[in-house]
């Protein structure tokens, strides 16, 4: 990212703390009077050193410098502590809103976007980048105020007591913000590549831990090992080379900080030992509790120095967290969603036309017609990849057509709401999903309002009841991700059973039984069969004895329909289906 990338972030940042501006004057305020405190104190103890010296000593005067310095440490404590609940408060709530803002994005993201990244991808950019942009906030809400605040008081107060130790002091300390800034511009793009080092590395342990049966299977253990230790040691010296280089503006600006107090120290004593050669130039009288004083003034001076140096470390992990942040949340959202509801289908399917593509170098589908009347059963066969799933997400806007419309009871998808469109489908897809949540929580995922009695009437329909019965807990059995320890074929019939629940006026249904036994199977498809009357149904199938009594087969090839009919009238033409169908039983 250069330069002027950087500060249209910076400038992003700012925008979303402006709605935060009362808060922040509030945090302000504070800050000044914690730094009104911290300045105070000195003072204070400058006047106990000179009434300990001088003689007689004024222990009154002690005890009652003594109770304000004890008073203000008390007022700091406190302003200092409001300061930081002010801080924490308005640094959280941004979090929240950056991390909402990126999580809602996702939900709108086109599915073209998440089929090309990898999910710990973008998983990381939700937390670790965002917790990162959190510290680094954080921080510089805490100690850049204060750190400015303390460095003009200081600065004030020094011209007053001493003008020539003040200039000496100004002239000095620039030095530490050379340093700082120096070290500052080349850590940035080291963040920035540990930040992108941190995603790849969990979009790999995401892939790695959800499919470990498969990699074990394969025995590919040692090799992901290697390759997650590759990972990790690029990961390492990007870490340790962005921490080494951010780690030296401290130990350098303490140097620089060192110098500045022994030169106060130096001319202080110098104004001491010859008081008539500086007397001059002195607006008040010079002592050894004025020099105490501007001792710890010049302390003061230099630590926000060192402080904000740290703060514009930290800063530029966190601009380069908020940059791939905002990457994720300034992503193309999908099109247009539509205006139109789409009620009281019939279930009248047209493509019209259809050109689609995933890629612009590799054609897919081509100028495709169908027409599919009210309560048909449709099947969709073929070889692998010649476009069966892909007509699937046009059916359901999950990816939008190139060229051409699709139309349902004469209304353009286009035109309608992705929500109405979605209720009127029902669909099982080859590859289940289950949330984290109980049996009868992901049954009535599309319909929140079934009664006990509905849900377990479709369980028995979708011949689950039996297995479910079976858990610890029954309908009350709280799954694992992804079904937790249900086989694959337990958790198709849960899938199954959501869509015997909500008897949508169209249905989708894509190898819904691939994982299902035989025996099981006949019994699902009785129940389809029941279920599709009067439905329209498209049927994704690759055992062709599963479709032979649907309504049209619709026979794919390099996604284009070069076949259509009913089972009886394709096995007479001896096509491409007749092809695919007895190879399906030769011996």
């Amino acid at each position: 990212m250069d330069k002027k990338d950087k500060r249209a972030v910076l400038k992003r940042v700012l925008k979303e703390l402006g709605g935060y501006k009362y808060l922040l004057l509030l945090s302000l305020l504070f800050a000044l009077i914690t730094v009104a405190g911290n300045l105070i104190v000195p003072v204070f103890f400058g006047d106990i050193i000179n009434s300990l010296i001088n003689s007689p000593v004024n222990f009154s005067k002690i005890v009652y410098n003594f109770i304000v310095i004890g008073v203000s440490v008390c007022i700091t404590a406190a302003a200092q502590w409001l300061m930081s609940i002010i801080n924490n408060y308005i640094a959280f709530n941004m979090i929240k809103k950056v991390r909402g803002q990126a999580f809602a994005h996702v939900q709108v993201l086109p599915l073209k976007y998440i089929d090309e990244h990898p999910y710990g991808e973008i998983v990381s950019r939700n937390i670790a980048d965002v917790d990162q942009f959190a510290d680094g906030l954080l921080l510089g809400f805490t100690q850049l105020f204060t750190g400015v605040i303390t460095i003009i008081g200081t600065l004030i107060l020094m011209l007053v007591f001493n003008w020539i130790i003040a200039v000496v002091v100004v002239v000095v300390t620039p030095v530490s913000l050379f340093v700082a800034k120096f070290i500052a511009s080349k850590t940035y793009s080291m963040f920035k590549k540990t930040s992108q080092i941190r995603g790849e590395q969990t979009a790999f342990i995401d892939e790695m831990v959800g499919n470990l049966k498969v990699v074990q299977a394969f025995n590919r253990q040692q090799e992901n090992q290697k390759k997650f230790d590759q990972l990790n040691q690029r990961l390492t010296k990007a870490s340790l080379n962005s921490i080494f280089f951010s780690s030296l503006t401290n130990p350098c600006t303490r140097f620089v900080n060192g110098v500045v107090y022994a030169v106060v120290a130096l001319f202080g004593a110098l104004t001491l030992i010859y008081p008539l050669a500086f007397a001059a130039m002195l607006p008040v009288a010079f002592s050894v509790g004025r020099l105490t004083t501007l001792l710890s003034y010049a302390n003061q001076y230099t630590k926000p120095f060192n402080e904000i140096s740290e703060v514009i470390t930290e800063l530029q992990n966190a601009t380069a967290c908020a940059a791939r942040i905002y990457e994720l949340i300034d992503e193309k959202p999908q099109s247009r969603d539509g205006e139109l509801l789409l009620d009281n289908v019939k279930g009248n399917v047209r493509f019209n036309n259809v050109s689609f593509s995933y890629s612009t170098n590799k054609e897919l589908i081509k100028n495709l017609n169908i027409n599919v009347q009210n309560g048909m059963q449709v099947a969709i066969v073929g070889l692998t990849g010649c476009g069966k799933t892909t007509l699937i997400n046009l059916l359901m806007r999950f990816y939008d057509v190139n060229e051409g419309n699709i139309t349902v009871d004469g209304k353009d998808i286009n035109d309608v709401t992705r929500k109405s469109l979605r209720k009127n489908y029902g669909m099982v897809l080859q590859d289940t999903w289950l949330k984290n949540a109980t049996v009868r929580e992901n049954i009535v995922l599309g319909r929140q309002d079934a009664t006990d009695e509905e849900v377990i009437a479709a369980a028995k329909a979708a011949h689950a009841h039996t297995f479910i019965m079976q858990l610890e807990k029954g309908y009350d059995t709280v799954l694992g991700e992804d079904g937790g320890a249900l086989s694959q074929g337990q958790k198709q019939l849960l899938c199954i059973t959501r869509i015997m629940l909500c008897l949508p006026p169209m249905l989708i249904l894509d190898e819904a039984t691939s994982s299902i036994d035989t025996r099981t199977e006949i019994k699902i498809q009785r129940a389809f069969s029941k279920m599709m009357k009067g439905r329209t149904s498209f049927i994704v199938a690759h055992r062709l004895s599963t479709v032979k009594n649907s309504d049209l087969i619709l026979v794919m090839n390099d996604g284009k329909i070069i076949e259509q009919g009913t089972h009886e009238q394709l096995l007479e033409a001896r096509g491409f289906y007749y092809g695919l169908y007895n190879s399906q039983f030769a011996v």
